[in-house]
């Protein structure tokens, strides 16, 4: 059964401009540890490609934090929300935390699609709920 939808489109030339004004400090701000890592070395070899990469991370903690229904408030926070690409590419949503924990709880599963162009990066996000009852299987 589907919990909820989320959407973003971000602008890719507004994320530069806050990494011009604030540096590391606003990609920090927005990515998990591991995702700075990836940042870090996209950037180091190409920064257009490290641009695009906090752009799409953005995007898909936005739309997730809408398809949740919680929007930027806790338990959701930028941190505790990771986005992770498979072995395939597929990118994956991973939460730590009171986040996981929020989440567990109501037994929800992400489906998270991410896509960047030059000036804009979006997200589409699917927040499905497991049937907990015979009740609602028959449904």
């Amino acid at each position: 059964m589907i919990y909820g939808i989320g959407t973003d489109i971000c602008d890719v030339r507004r994320i530069r401009e806050s990494l011009a004004r604030h540096g590391d400090r606003f990609a920090d701000k927005i990515l998990s540890e591991g995702e700075f890592a990836t940042w870090k070395a996209r950037s180091a070899r190409w920064p257009e490609r490290g641009v695009r990469y906090l752009a799409t991370r953005f995007s898909a903690k936005e739309a997730f934090s809408k398809a949740i229904g919680l929007g930027m408030r806790m338990p959701m926070t930028w941190k505790l929300c990771e986005v992770r690409n498979g072995p395939s590419g597929k990118p994956a949503i991973v939460l730590q935390g009171a986040l996981k924990d929020w989440f567990d709880a109501r037994h929800l599963s992400a489906h998270i699609s991410v896509t960047d162009e030059t000036d804009y990066a979006a997200s589409f996000c699917v927040v499905e709920a497991a049937p907990t009852s015979l009740e609602e299987i028959s449904r």
